[in-house]
C-alpha cells in the first residue's frame, strides 16, 4: 500500500519480525477486501444501478469500461470530478464531459467551476471519481518528502515549504478514498439539489470504474 500507516517490525517491541509482517499483510488484505465489498463492479449495462441507466452517468460507465462504442458529441453531457493523479485516464468520447481534476477529487475549493459547468453547460449530472492508493490520504506521512521536494526541485527554503504544507494539509487531507467520495457526494447533492451526483472509484490496478455502494 502506498500510504500504509502500520508500524514496521522495528517499531513494535516484543514482537518478532515474522509475526509483525504477517499481521501487517493480514490487515492490508482485510482492508482491501472490505473496500471491494463497498464497490459495484460494472461488467455489463445491467450492473449499472437503475437510477443511472440511460443517463450520462450510465453512459460514462459504459464508455470507460468498454461496454459500448464511443459516440460523437458536440456538447458536454455531464461534469466529471476526479483526482489529478497521472495513473487515471478516461476512455470517453471527445466533447462528452467537462472535467475538473483536483487532488483526491476534492471539489470543495472548485465550487465556482462546478456552478459554471452546470449553469453555462446546462448539465444535470455529476460523476465524482476517486481512486485507490490516493496520495491525498495520510498527507502527514509525506510531509518530509514534500518539504525536501520543494527545496530540491523549486529552490524554496525549508521553512517556507513547511509553512505551505501546514497551511494546506488540513484542507486537502481526505483520510479514506471511499468515505471522502461519499461525503463529498452528499455535500454536492445538498448544494445542487436538482443535479444527479454519483459516487465512483477508479481502481488503478485494472483501470476500471466502479460505483460505490451508498
Amino acid at each position: 500500500m502506498e500510504h500504509g500507516t502500520i508500524s514496521g517490525p522495528s517499531q513494535v517491541p516484543g514482537i518478532n519480525c515474522r509475526t509483525c509482517i504477517l499481521v501487517y499483510y493480514h490487515i492490508v488484505f482485510f482492508s482491501y477486501f472490505c473496500s471491494m465489498d463497498r464497490l459495484i463492479t460494472i461488467n455489463s449495462s445491467e450492473d449499472i444501478l437503475p437510477q443511472y441507466r440511460d443517463t450520462p452517468i450510465g453512459l460514462l460507465l459504459e464508455y470507460h469500461n468498454e461496454l459500448r462504442p464511443l459516440d460523437q458529441y458536440k456538447n458536454a453531457k455531464l461534469l466529471i470530478g476526479m483526482c489529478m493523479d497521472n495513473r487515471k485516464h478516461l476512455h470517453i468520447p471527445d466533447n462528452f464531459a467537462f472535467i475538473i481534476r483536483s487532488g483526491g477529487a476534492n471539489l470543495r475549493y472548485s465550487e465556482f467551476k462546478v456552478s459554471y459547468a452546470i449553469a453555462i453547460g446546462h448539465l444535470q449530472h455529476i460523476a465524482l471519481i476517486g481512486h485507490n492508493n490516493c496520495g491525498m490520504v495520510n498527507l502527514q506521512d509525506r510531509k518530509d518528502l514534500f518539504i525536501k521536494g520543494l527545496v530540491d526541485m523549486a529552490g524554496w527554503d525549508a521553512g517556507r515549504a513547511e509553512a505551505q504544507f501546514m497551511r494546506f494539509e488540513p484542507m486537502y487531507e481526505i483520510h479514506n478514498e471511499i468515505d471522502f467520495i461519499l461525503s463529498e457526494v452528499v455535500r454536492l447533492r445538498k448544494e445542487y439539489p436538482k443535479i444527479q451526483v454519483a459516487p465512483m472509484l477508479y481502481l488503478v490496478e485494472d483501470n476500471k470504474i466502479y460505483l460505490i455502494r451508498e
